[in-house]
């Protein structure tokens, strides 16, 4: 009885599934937030109610809903649904999907809808893959990012894709989903009793800041860490939910404060020559699903302000660095940028060049209109020759000694900008 046995197991994989996935919504009437995509008569909801699935990809924060949407479309239009994530799969896995498709297509009849989560950590080859399935028709594609597809994804693969924009939940939004947990008997948290204070809810929302899925994941992990009354009652704390948080490692969002905490650690890591400390943070980051292009870049800006001349050899090492992790991607460039911050950390320290452009700058702003020297102008007109443009300049190359000339504005000159510092030991 291989159908009785496969719903049993259903039935037991949902009973052991977060409530985050538990609760996901079963129609579009129940997701929320992004009413402007599928609510009544909205573009989307329309292609899917009418069965003309494009490729697409959907753009948005952590937690708005993208995978949900997907399943639905998938579950709507009767079609097969594959998964894959960018982080863990390559294009082998891409194409034993296509070739799953070519057989449900050929012998079911049956479209297939293949969701690549994170589709912006593909590298440019992994991208090319898809072109030729998505366009005979054999998949459709839906990726996910929370990265802007113009930047992350390729052109000629985006071009056959329909880019839909899916907003951050809001307050209200949250409040609703969370509701709908705490009462829901069947899927949520209904038949546990639990009491939640319009303080701790506050702080459930700061915390989680529009992401549902981080929002009800931590609210489970608060309830099933929480005691119980007299009553069974389950009573929410600040405390309890300020753990469940801290419990999920993981937990890191892009643009919040955990963000800027993490990189300025790795950062200051490199400036005080210790490797090990630099590996952890960039790990830290790598770990739970950081760009790492935007680590890269990181790294390259370090290598100009904290390193400069000490050692010119850093910012080479570094833009290879960055051109090597845009040609392979993750999870395989991860042993790339362990390498750069090694190189990093251990080479010697200077930021000549970062104070020397400071003080350039400064007097920029400071004194914005100083004009060029003559002699240091272009004479391209006779009107400018007669001027005085280019008069009296010596041509270095001509000479056999170097010349020395004012290049600086009259009331700059003598302004020394660049001054060597003795390298400080790269051996932390």
């Amino acid at each position: 009885m291989p159908g009785l046995f496969d719903a049993a197991a259903e039935q037991r994989r949902k009973g052991f599934a977060p409530l985050a996935d538990r609760i996901r919504p079963a129609s579009f009437d129940e997701i929320v937030g992004q009413d402007a995509l599928v609510g009544r008569e909205k573009p989307l909801r329309l292609l899917i109610e009418r069965d003309c699935i494009p490729s697409m990809v959907f753009w948005g924060p952590p937690g708005s809903g993208k995978t949900t949407i997907a399943k639905l479309i998938a579950g709507m239009t009767k079609s097969h649904f594959v998964e894959l994530s960018a982080v863990t799969s390559g294009i082998q896995e891409v194409r034993n999907v296509v070739k799953e498709a070519e057989i449900q297509l050929g012998y079911h009849g049956k479209r297939t809808v293949l969701f690549i989560d994170e589709i912006h950590r593909f590298n440019k080859a992994q991208q090319d893959a898809f072109l030729p399935h998505v366009e005979r028709g054999t998949i459709i594609l839906i990726g996910a990012t929370t990265e802007n597809p113009s930047f992350e994804m390729n052109a000629a693969l985006l071009s056959r894709c329909k880019v839909f924009v899916l907003e951050k939940v809001g307050e209200d939004g949250m409040r609703a989903i969370i509701a709908r947990a705490l009462n829901d008997t069947v899927r949520g948290l209904g038949n546990l009793r639990v009491r939640v204070t319009d303080d701790v809810m506050d702080e459930l929302l700061a915390l989680a800041d529009g992401d549902a899925r981080t929002a009800l994941n931590a609210l489970e992990l608060t309830v099933n860490a929480s005691s119980r009354e007299k009553d069974g009652t389950v009573i929410l704390s600040a405390e309890r939910l300020h753990d469940a948080f801290q419990r999920s490692h993981y937990l890191y969002d892009k643009k919040g404060e955990e963000h800027y905490n993490i990189i300025s650690a790795l950062h200051k890591s490199l400036r005080g020559s210790d490797e090990n400390a630099a590996l952890y943070w960039l790990a830290r980051m790598l770990e739970a699903g950081e760009d790492p292009l935007y680590v890269a870049r990181r790294l390259v800006r370090f290598a100009s302000e904290d390193i400069g001349m000490a050692d010119p050899e850093a910012l080479v090492q570094a833009v290879a660095c960055y051109q090597a992790c845009h040609f392979l991607g993750m999870p395989e460039c991860n042993v790339i940028l362990a390498q750069c911050t090694v190189y990093l950390a251990k080479a010697p320290k200077s930021n000549a060049l970062y104070e020397a452009y400071g003080a350039a700058a400064q007097d920029v702003r400071q004194k914005p209109n100083a004009p060029v020297p003559l002699h240091i102008r272009n004479a391209t007109t006779k009107l400018m020759k007669n001027l005085g443009y280019g008069k009296g300049y010596m041509y270095n190359p001509a000479f056999d000694e170097p010349v020395k000339q004012d290049y600086l504005p009259e009331i700059l000159k003598g302004s020394v900008y660049y001054k060597e510092k003795k390298p400080k030991s790269g051996q932390g």
